[in-house]
C-alpha cells in the first residue's frame, strides 16, 4: 500500500549555514523529508557553476537521472542541451537543477513510468530549492514547465500564459522574501519533455529555442 501521510518537509534536513552547493548536495543524499526518497534510487541535487549567469528550475529526474544521479540526463535533458546551443547560451554558464529531487513513478512490469510530483512533494522539497538560490547569484531564472512555476511563482502559474515574458525576480516568486537577491529576472518556457510529447516537435522545439533567445539576451 502507498504511504499517505503528509510529507515532514525537506527543512531538517538542509543545514542552516550552508557553506556551498557541495555541502548542500551531501546533505540531500539523506534527505526523507516525503515518501519519494522510499522507492527512488538516489537524491538528484542540481549541478552547474555555482557563479552562473543563468539558473535553470525543472520538475523532477526522471528514470535516467535518478539511475545516473544527476539531472537532465535523459531524452529531455539532450534535448535541452541542444536547445540550449541553438539559443546561444554558454552552457558552462548555466547551472541546472529541480523543484523536486526524487524521481515520481509508478511501475508497470519493469517499467518505471514518470508521475508529476503533487502539491504535498513541490512544498515538501521547496526549502532545497531556497537553499540552492541562496547560494547562487544568477542574472536570470529560467523556469521549465509547470511543476517549476508552481514552485517558485504559487499554484496560479500557468505556463501557457506566462511562457516567453520575462518577469522581475524575486517580486514575482510565491514568498519573495525566500531568495534575497538583487532584482532580476525571470523567464518561463514549456519543459523539454513536453516537446518530446508534442505531436509536432520541430514548432514545438522552436518555440522552446526562441523563449531561450529571449534568456540569452537578457544576459548579454
Amino acid at each position: 500500500m502507498p504511504r499517505t501521510e503528509a510529507p515532514v518537509g525537506a527543512q531538517q534536513w538542509v543545514p542552516s549555514e550552508p557553506r556551498g552547493i557541495e555541502q548542500l548536495k551531501e546533505a540531500a543524499a539523506h534527505c526523507e523529508g516525503c515518501e519519494l526518497h522510499v522507492d527512488a534510487t538516489q537524491t538528484v541535487f542540481g549541478r552547474g557553476a555555482a557563479d552562473a549567469s543563468i539558473v535553470f528550475v525543472g520538475e523532477q529526474p526522471g528514470d535516467v537521472e535518478d539511475q545516473k544521479g544527476l539531472p537532465f540526463v535523459g531524452p529531455a535533458g539532450r534535448l535541452l542541451r541542444e536547445a540550449v546551443d541553438d539559443a546561444g547560451i554558454d552552457p558552462t554558464d548555466v547551472y541546472i537543477t529541480n523543484a523536486v529531487k526524487h524521481f515520481r513513478f509508478e511501475r508497470r512490469g519493469e517499467r518505471r513510468i514518470h508521475q508529476n510530483p503533487g502539491p504535498a512533494h513541490i512544498t515538501a522539497c521547496r526549502p532545497w530549492l531556497v537553499a540552492e538560490f541562496s547560494l547562487l547569484q544568477p542574472r536570470l531564472v529560467v523556469i521549465l514547465g509547470a511543476t517549476a512555476g508552481r514552485a517558485l511563482i504559487g499554484p496560479s502559474f500557468r505556463v501557457t500564459q506566462q511562457r516567453g515574458k520575462l518577469m522581475p525576480w524575486p517580486a514575482s516568486a510565491q514568498h519573495p522574501a525566500d531568495f534575497p537577491v538583487a532584482e532580476i529576472q525571470a523567464l518561463a518556457t514549456i519543459h523539454p519533455s513536453a516537446v518530446l510529447r508534442a505531436d509536432d516537435r520541430e514548432t514545438a522545439y522552436r518555440g522552446l529555442v526562441d523563449d531561450l533567445k529571449i534568456a540569452a539576451d537578457a544576459v548579454k
